[in-house]
This record gives structure tokens, C-alpha cells and sequence, in this order.
């Protein structure tokens, strides 16, 4: 099993003095590090596949009678369309309102209710293109009139739903984090409950994914719209994001933001949601990986029990598009009422590439930990930022390596930036030294072994790495090919990678208040993008 090479007693004490004696980090990974090489990690994963096509791995642990569980759908951002964007995250958020059996007093009363509310959809969504038509003249009086309608049904609705009942059934069988999160490459499903419920968990979930029920569908949209205007039109980061994705993609997937264009939220429709539902949520598109005190062979037998009813659907369709080589610098600058930022990225490549691991080692050579070479010239010796750091991806396709820093005032934007491409352009260059390449691998090998530590990190990794690669065993090639790593291999990927023409930047710009005493240019004058948004 997962903790052969470690007992759990041994790793447990040093996690303890790990997390509360931060001294002792260095130490510490480096006795981790000792006990964990590649060869003497054993991870006795048993997998099978069920007659419609979904993935089932189990890692046994009888440590404690408890077990955690993930279901990841091979479906994230990047497979959304025009006019999609934002559905895979939509779809995380409606199926925690139930099914047929499950938040519901009477299905068969609630259905036409669903039905009336879906037909003045139609019509809400027409007066809703008429309005943003700009041959059409302005008139929304029919589009609040609908608006209103729905809400009413809605209401008489209301008194069939019971709110919540699958996390409250959960709980009252010893449940804990239930919860579930949507990115650019996938979207997961986690729950841990007591061993003896893995019957209860099959039978909710396959319900969950075999006979869900798009319940709430247009007030879950309006939730969904305003944690897009929370998260992005009105947080400077977020905004940041989203604007280098979308400068830096014109053809990947990766160009629109997880939660989606508020324009295309405002428009779904029950239509669109159950095809995409039933092109990407079906059985063969899933893999579920259940971790702790079960026995592999009853799990297989009780998935294929109640997941093994659910009809297999069609192969989802190969993503053929790819982003065209980039020949020129990007740079555009977001105005916004926050502090000044700079952000640049530059295109890496998918998982599954040789320079992966370079990469990785690289980016954590210049701002992983207080050693680090942005942390100890950026910040402490020059004193330019109040932050610093660069991350590489392990992506389905092309992605950005993104580096960002906030500069300390009186510093600028300007300053920092160039700052950050002095540090990369010395390991153009310059080998790291030894030292330097040691203490990452080390840390990057003690970060690898407490991942391993819990029921549910084991399950959302084997998941996640099957998902992205067709095979669990990924996550322990990667971590085979960072100690590979040399000096020379970190030497040409900063060569090849991190060239001037080969990124995008994006600089936010503090916006000056009408109320300050220094006069105050008009909104919008000289403005490339806008930080604001909202409906």
C-alpha cells in the first residue's frame, strides 16, 4: 500500500514538528527524501473497468475505518464552445440539487413546474437576444415580464424541493467534505464517509450521475452569474487572469475563463445543459477512485451494482484545435482600482511532455520558499516587490508557465518586470548551482510524499492523474523525472521557453478616483482594457 516505504507512525511525528517548527523544513525533507526513492515506493492500486466504460481505482488503507472518494469527469473549460463557456462549472453546481429520489418531496408534481418554467425560458432568452441586438429597438419590458413569471413558478416549486438532501444524507451517515470543484483540464466530486457506507455512496452518486434532475436551473444561473461578477469583474486578480488567458489564447480553449462570459451565462438554457451533460458526464467518461478501509474486490462488485446501470454514452468529441505558435510580444494593460501588478506568460507544453520536469524544477529554483532567487533578490535584497513568483502547469495542452509580482511603492510595474526577466535570463546562462538543485529536488520529493498522506490526497490523485493521462502511474513517472533533472536540462528550457517574443504580459494600472486632490483624467480615456464589469 501507499505507506509501505514510510510507516504512518513515523511520517505522522514528522509532520507534526514540520508544521509547527518551520526550522526543522530543510532537516526534515531531506530525511523524508532518504526514505523515498523511486524505486521504493509501492502503491498497490487495483483498477478495473465497469461493462459501460467508467474507471474504477481503489487503493486499500485500513488504518482507520474510513474511506474518501473522488469522481472526476474528464471535462473542464477547455472543451467548452462559443456559447458554452462556463457550462462545466454550471453543471459542478447543479448536481448537488438532486435527482429523482433525492431533493425532492414529489418528482412527478415538481416536473411540469420545471417544464412551464423551461417554456418562458425560450421566450425570456429571444427578448433577451432582441435587446442586445443593435438593429432592434430597446424594449425589456417582456424580458422583466418573463423574469417575473418564472420567479412565481419557481416559487410554487419551492414547495416540493428539499433543500440540500444530498449533503444532509451524508452527514447523517458520518459524512465529511462533501464538495466539488471545476478548471481548465476537469471537474471533481469528493466525499469521505465511514467504510461500512461505501453501498450508501455508490447508490448516491450513481444516482447523482445516472437520473440527475437540473432543479433550480434558472435561480442557480443568477447564483452563478453573480459569483462571476464576485470572483472576476470586481477582483483584481481574477480580472488579471482573465485577460492574459484570453491575450494569450486565440485558438486553445484556455482563452475563456473557468466560470464562463457572462453573456453565456445569462443565456443557458435547460437544452443546452442536458446535451452537454450527456455528451461529457456519461459513464465512460468518468473515473472514480475510492481510497481507505474497503476491500477492492467489493468495491468493484457494488460499482458495477449501481454505476454499472447507467447507459454508456458516446466517446466525447477529440479536441483537434490547437493554438497557433506565437511570433510577437502581447502586452495589455488593465486599468482598475487595486494595486499595480504585473503578470507575463509564457506558452509550456502539455503533461505528458520531457520538459515538464525541467520546468518545474526551474520555476521552483526561482520562487519556491525563502531561499528562493526572486525572494532573496526581488523582495529582500532589492526591496522591488511585496510579492514574487513564477508556476509552470501540467495541462491537457499548451498552457502558460505565469510568473507575477506586485512592486513595493515607490517601485513601478516597469521595474519589477524587468526584474523577473534578469533572473530568468541569468539561467540562460549560468548553471544553477548543485546546492540549488539538491534542495528542490528535496523539496519537491518531501512535497510528493505528504501528498501520499491522506485518504483523500491519494484519491484525488490517482483520479486527476488518470483522467489526464489514461494512467494513475503518472504521478510517479513525474515525480522520477524531477530527480532527473540537470543543470543543463534547466539551462536549455529557459532558452527555449522563455525567449521575449514568446510572451504575454499584462500590467494593471491603478485607476485614479474623480474624488482625489491631484486631478483625475475621465474614465475610459487612454484605456486598452477595462477592469470593471458587472450586468
Amino acid at each position: 500500500m501507499a505507506d509501505d516505504f514510510l510507516t504512518r507512525k513515523k511520517r505522522g511525528e514528522m509532520m507534526g514538528r514540520l508544521d509547527l517548527k518551520p526550522v526543522l523544513v530543510s532537516l526534515l525533507a531531506l530525511m523524508l527524501c532518504s526514505v523515498a526513492t523511486a524505486s521504493e515506493i509501492d502503491i498497490d492500486v487495483k483498477e478495473t473497468t465497469l461493462s459501460n466504460g467508467m474507471k474504477i481505482l481503489v487503493l486499500e488503507n485500513h488504518d482507520a475505518p474510513v474511506f474518501s472518494t473522488v469522481i472526476r469527469a474528464r471535462v473542464g473549460s477547455v472543451d467548452e464552445k462559443s456559447g458554452q463557456t462556463g457550462l462545466s462549472h454550471f453543471l459542478e453546481h447543479m448536481l448537488f440539487k438532486g435527482t429523482k429520489i433525492f431533493g425532492t418531496s414529489d418528482y412527478e408534481a415538481e416536473k411540469p413546474l420545471m417544464e412551464k418554467i423551461d417554456s418562458l425560458a425560450n421566450l425570456l432568452n429571444e427578448e433577451w437576444a432582441k435587446i442586445h441586438d443593435p438593429l432592434v429597438p430597446l424594449d425589456s419590458s417582456l424580458y422583466k415580464q418573463y423574469r417575473e413569471e418564472i420567479a412565481e413558478i419557481q416559487k410554487e416549486q419551492a414547495g416540493y424541493i428539499i433543500k440540500d438532501e444530498l449533503w444532509e444524507t451524508y452527514l447523517k451517515q458520518g459524512g465529511t467534505g462533501l464538495n466539488a470543484s471545476t478548471g481548465q483540464d476537469g471537474t471533481q466530486f469528493y466525499v469521505s464517509l465511514p467504510s461500512n457506507r461505501l453501498e450508501l455512496w455508490a447508490l448516491m452518486e450513481s444516482d447523482r450521475f445516472g437520473s440527475t434532475v437540473f432543479r433550480e436551473f434558472y435561480s442557480e444561473r443568477d447564483v452563478v452569474y453573480e459569483e462571476r461578477r464576485m470572483r472576476t469583474d470586481t477582483s483584481p486578480r481574477g480580472k488579471m487572469w482573465e485577460t492574459l488567458s484570453a491575450s494569450a489564447f486565440v485558438a486553445s480553449g484556455y482563452n475563456h475563463p473557468v466560470v464562463g462570459w457572462a453573456t453565456d451565462i445569462e443565456t443557458y438554457d435547460h437544452d443546452l445543459i442536458k446535451e452537454y451533460f450527456h455528451t461529457y458526464y456519461s459513464p465512460n467518461n468518468l473515473v472514480a477512485a475510492v481510497v481507505g478501509d474497503v476491500d477492492a474486490n467489493e468495491v468493484f462488485a457494488i460499482c458495477e451494482q449501481y454505476f454499472g446501470r447507467i447507459p454508456r454514452g458516446p466517446e466525447p468529441p477529440v479536441l483537434t484545435t490547437r493554438e497557433p505558435e506565437q511570433t510577437g510580444e502581447k502586452r495589455v494593460v488593465v486599468e482598475f482600482d487595486a494595486s499595480p501588478t504585473v503578470m507575463v506568460g509564457w506558452r509550456c507544453p502539455a503533461i505528458g511532455h520531457p520538459d515538464n520536469a525541467p520546468l518545474d524544477v526551474m520555476t521552483s529554483i526561482l520562487s519556491s520558499g525563502r531561499t528562493s532567487r526572486f525572494n532573496k533578490s526581488i523582495i529582500d535584497d532589492k526591496k522591488l516587490a511585496t510579492s514574487a513568483w513564477i508556476s509552470s502547469p501540467y495541462s491537457r495542452y499548451d498552457d502558460l508557465t505565469v510568473a507575477s509580482a506586485t512592486p513595493m511603492q515607490p517601485h513601478t510595474c516597469e521595474e519589477i518586470e524587468q526584474a523577473i526577466y534578469e533572473e530568468i535570463d541569468k539561467l540562460k546562462t549560468e548553471p544553477v548551482t548543485e546546492w540549488e538543485l539538491d534542495k528542490i529536488k528535496n523539496q519537491l520529493k518531501a512535497s510528493f510524499i505528504r501528498r501520499l498522506n491522506s485518504n483523500r490526497g491519494m484519491a484525488w490523485r490517482l483520479a486527476h492523474n488518470y483522467a489526464m493521462t489514461s494512467d494513475w502511474r503518472f504521478m510517479l513517472k513525474s515525480y522520477e523525472d524531477i530527480q532527473k533533472v540537470t543543470q543543463e536540462d534547466i539551462m536549455r528550457v529557459a532558452n527555449k521557453y522563455f525567449a521575449p517574443e514568446k510572451r504575454t504580459v499584462v500590467t494593471m494600472v491603478k485607476v485614479e478616483s474623480e474624488d482625489d486632490e491631484k486631478p483625475a483624467r475621465k474614465r475610459g480615456e487612454g484605456r486598452r482594457t477595462h477592469g470593471g464589469g458587472g450586468k
